[in-house]
């Protein structure tokens, strides 16, 4: 057996044990289960991406639109999907 050491922030700490707990497994249980998976389908086993909103590409969009109405240029929508079909 081995031992893993990691620093983690305590308060997710507590609240990701608090989940564990609640389905009866330990941090150690978790832990291996996580590990196994990893193994099983060769890397991480959940999705990482990064929050669209919060691209380049939206963010300088955003910024284009504010600086379009406060130059009084802007465009206004009727509703969120005319917004989105304008968006790059």
């Amino acid at each position: 057996m081995a031992n893993v050491n990691i620093r983690i922030d305590e308060t997710l700490k507590q609240k990701a044990e608090s989940i564990f707990s609640e389905l009866g497994l330990s941090m150690t249980t978790a832990t291996t289960a996580f590990y196994k998976q990893v193994v099983r389908v060769g890397g991480i086993p959940f999705e990482l991406k990064l929050d669209p909103f919060y691209s380049e590409v939206n963010q300088k969009f955003v910024q284009d639109s504010i600086a379009q109405l406060e130059r009084g240029e802007g465009k206004t929508f009727d509703d969120v999907n005319q917004v989105l079909a304008e968006r790059p």
